[in-house]
């Protein structure tokens, strides 16, 4: 790893890194999201809100969220991606969203996968937020990556 910030340039000035020289190939995230609410908000999740299937219209807006990357993160690359897949998992206390994002690409897909997770979670909230004040976010982060020339990296699971 760098001891450096990479979108920093020698005076300290933000840029884009340039990945020009850099070869296309599959590159692979992983990103989690964790969402903590109710049981009973849980069971109108499992049966449906008043704004509809809370799962389905997290999952798009994940989806959404990933391709709009670049619009929201400003030194983010617009990368042509080709797979994004959001899923959920209901558990007492708990949703768990995880989001795989790939691309054929010179840079890697981890801060789609990571907005894709926090998005999806951020629109549970708001599908929730009409049964459950309190739902929030409990955290967001990358569980693995792979592709590159840093090759793979999984997140330990004492961290």
């Amino acid at each position: 790893m760098s001891q450096r910030l990479t979108h920093l340039d020698e005076r300290g000035a933000a840029r884009m890194v340039d990945v020009a020289a850099k070869p296309p190939t599959v590159r692979e995230a992983l990103a989690e999201c964790v969402v903590r609410m109710e049981s009973a908000t849980i069971e109108a999740v499992r049966k449906g809100t008043a704004k509809g299937d809370a799962l389905a219209v997290a999952r798009v807006a994940g989806i959404m969220a990933a391709k709009r990357t670049p619009d929201l993160i400003p030194l983010c690359h617009p990368l042509p991606i080709t797979s994004v897949e959001v899923d959920f998992e209901l558990a007492a206390g708990s949703v768990t969203i995880r989001a795989r994002v790939r691309v054929t690409g010179p840079t890697g897909v981890e801060m789609e996968a990571l907005t894709a997770a926090a998005v999806a979670g951020l629109t549970l909230i708001d599908m929730t937020k009409g049964v459950e004040r309190g739902v929030y976010l409990e955290s967001v982060r990358l569980l693995e990556k792979s592709g590159g020339r840093s090759g793979t990296w999984k997140r330990s699971a004492t961290t």
